[in-house]
């Protein structure tokens, strides 16, 4: 058991405040005001212990930058492509559906699922649709 850490503290209440996935940078961004004595390598350092411990995730990367989750549950994730955004898919049967049957083909424990949807945010489909329409 790794001892106190309130740097460690600090970036798991960030991870948890938030659902848009982020980068260590953006952690790092949003803590250093608050923290000054933080440094970018103590961020990495503490995301891998954390993970680690098993109380946030790795989501894979977008534009080469690993993103992070607080929600440790199964679930897929929405990317856009254009400004790398990363939303929570919500759960439905069909997820639970597709585990159970990776679970009981393979006879494996599902315990980490990379299902990622890539397409447009709302935000940048609105931009492409007005974009056309000029």
């Amino acid at each position: 058991m790794q001892r106190y850490s309130k740097n460690r503290e600090a970036i798991l209440a960030c991870l948890h405040g938030t659902v848009s996935h982020p980068t260590a940078e953006w952690i790092y961004a949003q803590l250093k005001p608050a923290y000054p004595d933080l440094s970018l390598a103590t961020v990495y350092r503490n995301l891998a212990s954390l993970r680690e411990a098993g109380l946030i995730c790795s989501v894979g990367t977008v534009d080469g930058q690993e993103r992070f989750d607080a929600n440790v549950m199964l679930h897929p994730h929405a990317v856009c492509r254009v400004c790398g955004a990363m939303a929570d898919v919500p759960f439905s049967a069909a997820f639970d559906s597709l585990v159970d049957g990776a679970e009981n083909t393979t006879g494996f424990s599902v315990e980490e699922v990379s299902l990622r949807f890539t397409g447009l945010c709302s935000a940048c489909r609105a931009k492409a649709e007005n974009g056309a329409e000029q």
